[in-house]
């Protein structure tokens, strides 16, 4: 979609939309900047999106091309759900990120953020047929509540959009198998922090099981379900992450506020 050139940010875009698109461009920003800032990108690979507060059929995602501490609000893009740039944005995007992003967004409604990486630990428990285990307290945030894709080629088929709804379900996690990572959230923050639960059980598994299995420590059945039942009633109905999101977005201000442009 179009050629990379040099980043130019329209600095006007603020006055251009509405007070809570800027919001949602903002917080879409910044955990552009916290993926970069915590080690979890591939170069210019994976995205995340955000719908349009008041547009059920448009979501924003980041100008392909651009490094995630590259990403500011003006340079979000947004898109519809026919692939079509709607804000006169002359960045390009990935064409495998509007296929998961839209396949998502489209099939859950209640959902307003995507999130996708492809982390080394992210991609190596994608390629273990054991899945993820039960192995840490994280992890058991998504006991019986993960769900799994399998690997199709690099996702830029618009057929497997109905395939990889089928397969999520009404989860908030996906593994994409051999490839990555995939959280949903209410809000940015809430993907964000599934996101940053599945990363770290990821990486617990990964090296616990450098030990080899027969060193592996499961808890009961019994724990792992009451565990994930405590982390449903510690949040209730509202969105995860919201009350350490503020926390974030100080961290980001001190070391580089340049997200919000």
């Amino acid at each position: 979609m179009g050629t990379v050139t040099a980043m130019t940010i329209d600095r006007s875009m603020k006055g251009r939309v509405s007070d809570s698109e800027w919001e949602t461009r903002v917080n879409l920003a910044a955990c552009y900047r916290l993926l970069a800032y915590h080690g979890l990108t591939d170069g210019t690979a994976t995205h995340i999106s955000a719908r349009v507060p008041d547009e059920k059929d448009t979501f924003l995602l980041n100008p392909y091309g651009y490094l995630f501490e590259e990403i500011t609000a003006s340079s979000l893009v947004k898109i519809n759900h026919k692939g079509e740039i709607v804000d006169g944005s002359t960045f390009p995007y990935n064409e495998a990120g509007f296929c998961i992003h839209s396949a998502v967004l489209k099939g859950r409604p209640e959902i307003n953020s995507a999130l996708h990486t492809h982390s080394d630990a992210g991609m190596a428990v994608s390629a273990q047929k054991c899945g993820l285990l039960p192995l840490s307290q994280t992890a058991l945030r998504f006991y019986d509540n993960i769900a799994y894709h399998d690997y199709e080629g690099i996702a830029d088929d618009l057929d497997e959009q109905k395939r990889l709804q089928k397969d999520f379900g009404n989860a908030y996690a996906m593994i994409l198998k051999h490839h990555g990572l995939l959280t949903v959230g209410r809000t940015v923050a809430e993907a964000w922090l599934m996101i940053w639960d599945l990363e770290k059980a990821c990486q617990s598994q990964v090296w616990a099981l450098a030990g080899g299995m027969d060193n592996i420590d499961l808890p009961s059945e019994e724990v792992c379900k009451n565990t994930a039942a405590q982390y449903k009633r510690y949040y209730g109905n509202k969105p995860a992450g919201e009350a350490a999101w503020p926390a974030h977005l100080r961290m980001l201000d001190r070391l580089d506020p340049s997200y919000r442009d």
